[in-house]
């Protein structure tokens, strides 16, 4: 027994090594490198115990079932921490980001399993993104005139993009007057600034031409105690 132990010692180190130069030709990251070649070793230092053992008198197949079932009782167990290394190892191979960093508005970092980038669906919002802000304005007059102005006011912010152009157009008629809705196109860093200046400005432009911005409309409902 220890002369098969020996030489599967051997033989695995010699596999491995082999493995090992295969991987490096393909230019494979140095951690996976090392996990398949170790798991190559793994496979052939298993495979020279069995034979040793069978060499000794002892029965090989039920000792082969057992393992068998605890490996599937272990894979079950640990079938979230199994899923994120095959997600884990999927990335490494297929390359599909070159770096993921998420960090969230708040600057604090944003970490997801392995599992969830290979499986899920992932929105990215890539260097620009699109605001959606909305006017309710009481009594607008002129509407080819409020929109043009809406338009020159929104432009002139220098953290919005002129391409794609911004949207801008009436997108709802209400009691007292118009919703305007104004979509324009900022950088990602911006988005928190931008969303306040413009509505600064709009609200002093719509102002300075004598229109009012109508807050949301409230529904009162009255009670009645049924008496005349």
């Amino acid at each position: 027994m220890p002369v098969i132990l020996a030489a599967g010692a051997l033989v695995s180190r010699w596999i491995g090594a082999l493995v090992s130069a295969q991987l490096a030709r393909r230019q494979m990251e140095p951690p996976m490198q090392q996990l398949v070649v170790r798991v190559v070793r793994v496979i052939v230092m298993l495979f020279a115990l069995v034979v040793a053992l069978d060499k000794l008198g002892f029965q090989v197949a039920p000792l082969v079932a057992g393992i068998g079932v605890a490996g599937l009782g272990l894979g079950i167990a640990l079938q979230g921490v199994l899923s994120n290394v095959v997600a884990g190892m999927n990335i490494i191979f297929t390359k599909p980001f070159a770096s993921t960093t998420l960090v969230h508005a708040d600057r604090s970092r944003v970490i997801i399993p392995n599992r969830k980038i290979v499986g899920e669906i992932l929105h990215n919002f890539g260097g620009s993104r699109q605001l959606s802000l909305a006017l309710a304005v009481a009594q607008p007059g002129d509407l080819t005139a409020l929109l043009r102005g809406v338009r020159d006011v929104v432009m002139s912010n220098p953290r919005v993009l002129k391409d794609p152009p911004p949207a801008i157009g009436i997108a709802q008629l209400t009691d007292v007057g118009v919703k305007v809705a104004v979509q324009p196109w900022v950088k990602v860093p911006d988005v928190g600034t931008a969303d306040g200046e413009l509505y600064q400005a709009l609200a002093e432009h719509l102002r300075a031409r004598g229109v009012g911005v109508t807050p949301p409309l409230r529904h009162e409902v009255h009670a009645l105690n049924g008496k005349n």
